[in-house]
C-alpha cells in the first residue's frame, strides 16, 4: 500500500511496485522475467506518477510566482486521480515548528558525495495545507541550516550555491531510488534543479526507477546575477558517466546557462515567465522536435499543464 499517515513513505512495497519491477522490459529479478505483452497491459493500470522537484513552494519558500504554480499543481493533479510526490530543499527559513515539518529516519541516512566529500542526507516531510499530499523536504546542515535561502542577509549570493545545488539534485534522484518509485513525469522548476535531467541522461539512465520518466523543465526569468563558483563543474561532475562534452551547456554556470542546461536535457519545457528573455526563447527554438507549452496566464495554467503532462506520457 502507498498511502500513510505518519510521514514514514513509502512503507512496503506495493504489489503495483512489485510488477513493475518484474515487468520492465530487458529487466530481471532473480529467474523472473516477464513477458513484454504484460508489461503493456499492467503499467497502464496503474495511477499516473507525477513528480515535482522544485526550489520554491507556497508557503515554504516564496520568492517568485514559481511558489504559486508549484503549490496549486499538484493539489490539482491529486484531485485529477494522479499520486503526487514533491522533493524541495528544506531552506533554514522555514520553520519546521509552523508547518510541522518531522524526519523520516527510514530514508535519512544516506550520505551523498561531493568532490569525494561526505553530506549526510536527511529527509524531512510536511503536510501541504489544505490538501492531503505531503512534501519531502532534504536538509543537510552544512547546506541548510542558515537561515535564507540563496542569499544572506546583505543580499549577496552565497559562494557554495554550487555545492547546494548539486547535493540538491543528486540527492533527489538519490531519494526516489530509495523510495522505488517510479515517476512518469519528473517535472523540474527553477535553476536548483537544472542537473536533474543532466544525471537522469548519464549517471542514472540504466536504473529502473527512471525507465519510463519523461522529463519535463519549468524555464523562468533570470534569478541571479553573476556565476556559479568556478569549480562548478569540477564539482557537478559527480560520475565518470558524465564527459566534459555532456556538461559544456553549463559551462559558463550562469542563471541562462543552467536554464539552457535543463532545457537540452529534457524532453519538454514549460515557460513558466510571461517575460522570459528573448535570447532564452531563440535557444529553445533550436529544439524544433521538442514540445513547448508556452506561458499560460492566470488559473488556466492548471488544465494547460496537465493536458502537456497527458501528451507527453503518450510519446
Amino acid at each position: 500500500m502507498n498511502k500513510a499517515s505518519d510521514g514514514n513513505l513509502p512503507p512496503v512495497v506495493s504489489f503495483q511496485e512489485i510488477l513493475y519491477y518484474l515487468c520492465t522490459p530487458n529487466f530481471k529479478r532473480g529467474y523472473f522475467n516477464i513477458p513484454f505483452f504484460i508489461h503493456e497491459i499492467l503499467i497502464p493500470m496503474q495511477k499516473k506518477r507525477i513528480l515535482i522537484i522544485t526550489q520554491e513552494m507556497k508557503p515554504y519558500v516564496m520568492l517568485s510566482d514559481m511558489a504559486r504554480i508549484a503549490n496549486q499543481l499538484p493539489i490539482h493533479l491529486q484531485k485529477e486521480g494522479m499520486e503526487i510526490r514533491v522533493l524541495m530543499p528544506r531552506f533554514g527559513n522555514i520553520n519546521e515548528r509552523r508547518h510541522r515539518l518531522h524526519e523520516v529516519v527510514r530514508l535519512s541516512g544516506m550520505n551523498i558525495i561531493i568532490d569525494n566529500d561526505d553530506y549526510p542526507l536527511i529527509i524531512k516531510v510536511a503536510s501541504l495545507p489544505g490538501a492531503r499530499l505531503q512534501v519531502y523536504f532534504l536538509d543537510n546542515e552544512d547546506f541548510f541550516k542558515r537561515k535564507f535561502d540563496f542569499r544572506d542577509e546583505n543580499k549577496n549570493f552565497y559562494d557554495d550555491n554550487a555545492d547546494r545545488m548539486i547535493f540538491f539534485c543528486k540527492g533527489a534522484l538519490e531519494t526516489v531510488k530509495k523510495w522505488g518509485w517510479p515517476p512518469d513525469i519528473i517535472h523540474c522548476f527553477g535553476w536548483m534543479t537544472s542537473l536533474v535531467p543532466l544525471y537522469i541522461r548519464t549517471v542514472y539512465k540504466r536504473e529502473p526507477v527512471f525507465h519510463n520518466a519523461r522529463l519535463i523543465y519549468s524555464v523562468y526569468g533570470s534569478m541571479f546575477d553573476g556565476v556559479l563558483s568556478k569549480v562548478f563543474q569540477k564539482k557537478a561532475l559527480i560520475h565518470k558517466d558524465i564527459k566534459d562534452s555532456d556538461f559544456e551547456v553549463f559551462r559558463k554556470a550562469d542563471n541562462a546557462s543552467l536554464d539552457k542546461g535543463g532545457i537540452f536535457y529534457s524532453d519538454g519545457i514549460i515557460v513558466g515567465d510571461e517575460k522570459l528573455d528573448k535570447n532564452m526563447r531563440n535557444f529553445m527554438k533550436n529544439f524544433k522536435g521538442k514540445p513547448v507549452l508556452d506561458y499560460v496566464n492566470g488559473d488556466q495554467f492548471l488544465g494547460a499543464y496537465q493536458d502537456f503532462y497527458q501528451s507527453m506520457m503518450k510519446k
